[in-house]
């Protein structure tokens, strides 16, 4: 049925098509005739379906196009003739073409750069997404990608950064170890050096498990097959590590040079200044309102409330984690910069009635917020300039060393809290 109303319509618009064309898509196409030169005119096809000129350039890609963009009920019709293929799997992008394997390498990008789960592939949301962006396209696989995409780019890039490090003079490499939400241990290696270009260039080259322990010798044993894995033994390198006994002496162990990590000396410093029983309290306090509020969906809400009648900007509380002292810096200032709201909220009906003992800070508590605040400023400056990784920072620990024991030296009019504090900090810096 569909064959004959195709010839009927090719009839009534006087279109022929040769029969040696025989792909699926030429059911919908046909050629006009040149009076002229009593020739078929091939320089374009015209579209039964809307008498649309599409240019012909010897190939069905055109055709396909034309289908695909303005009669997607024709693609998805099975079509006739000898092949009985849908003309819609005609349409798809071979798996081996330069513009399908652009589009699967980009994917496999995305996933690498956005450290997103092969299943992305899958969700329905992104295959909608791609579909959109290119019809023709036959989605990779996960198992392709794991397999197979994934494996040949890293190796590709892996060839790539290891040809670049070979032609460096000298390399620096930092290394940490760390833990992630699902409690495994890991211990990630970056290598940096200056180019001929004198640019300063650093690459992530691995992030392992670590599963054995955490003694020196084991440690020192995978530091060294890493080094030796990307060629860098030769080059003598200089190791930046945290100041945890264990990682200096696996240095050692290896014969390399160490260097302790400074960021890390603040965050000890730091750390210990937090930890003085009036800080400890008071940041308890804090923590405390803070978390009722992520945990009370109530409570949330009417801050929000406040914040929008006060004027002050919609920012979430944040809390502090125990790695990270500028963490607990970053909740005092984000509470005090909320304060009017909080109190504001703590005082509603509405979060009373559930939680009628928790209370703002007092006047005092404020006062020494305020004031731990203001001291804690250079600290933090300089975990942010030690922790810059487009320009080199060994040249800065000896002057930032000593501007924060400058900045440590407790002054006549500092509260007692703060004294302390600064004291302790100072005295931390000055043995290590």
């Amino acid at each position: 049925m569909a064959s004959d109303t195709s010839s009927n319509v090719s009839h009534a618009l006087g279109l022929k098509t040769p029969k040696t064309l025989k792909a699926a898509v030429w059911q919908h196409f046909g050629f006009r005739t040149d009076k002229e030169k009593g020739q078929l005119d091939k320089s374009k096809v015209i579209c039964k379906a809307c008498q649309m000129e599409v240019k012909y350039c010897g190939n069905t890609t055109n055709l396909n196009n034309h289908i695909l963009r303005h009669h997607q009920d024709l693609a998805c019709k099975p079509s006739t003739g000898l092949q009985q293929m849908k003309i819609k799997e005609s349409l798809q992008l071979p798996a081996n073409s330069t513009r399908s394997h652009k589009i699967t390498e980009a994917i496999a990008g995305f996933i690498c750069k956005d450290m997103r789960p092969y299943s992305v592939v899958e969700n329905e949301g992104f295959k909608r997404l791609m579909k959109v962006a290119e019809p023709q396209y036959v989605m990779v696989s996960r198992k392709r990608l794991s397999e197979e995409v994934i494996p040949n780019m890293y190796q590709s890039v892996k060839e790539n950064v290891k040809s670049k490090l070979q032609s460096a003079e000298r390399v620096g490499i930092t290394t940490d170890t760390w833990t992630s939400v699902a409690t495994e241990s890991y211990m990630s290696l970056t290598t940096h050096y200056i180019d001929e270009e004198w640019n300063l260039n650093s690459y992530v080259l691995q992030t392992t498990e670590v599963e054995t322990d955490h003694r020196s010798a084991s440690l020192a044993e995978m530091l060294t097959a890493a080094i030796e894995e990307w060629g860098l033994m030769s080059k003598d390198p200089a190791m930046v590590t945290d100041n945890a006994a264990n990682m200096i002496r696996a240095v050692e162990m290896m014969g390399l040079t160490h260097i302790g990590c400074f960021a890390h000396i603040i965050n000890l410093a730091s750390q210990t200044g937090l930890k003085l029983p009036n800080i400890a309290r008071l940041l308890g306090r804090v923590r405390h309102i803070v978390t009722f509020f992520h945990r009370s969906t109530t409570a949330s809400r009417i801050l929000k409330e406040k914040q929008k009648l006060l004027q002050l900007k919609q920012h979430k509380l944040t809390i502090d984690v125990v790695t990270r002292w500028n963490s607990a810096l970053e909740m005092l200032e984000r509470f005090l910069e909320q304060q009017p709201a909080i109190a504001a909220a703590l005082l509603s009906p509405e979060v009373r009635r559930n939680e009628k003992d928790l209370c703002s800070l007092k006047e005092e508590d404020i006062t020494d917020a305020e004031d731990v605040v203001r001291a804690l400023k250079p600290m933090k400056k300089a975990t942010e300039v030690m922790s810059e990784e487009k320009s080199p920072t060994l040249s800065m620990i000896a002057p930032l060393r000593a501007l924060l024991l400058k900045e440590m030296t407790s002054l006549p009019e500092d509260s007692k809290v703060v004294k302390d504090m600064k004291n302790e900090i100072k005295k931390n810096l000055s043995t290590r």
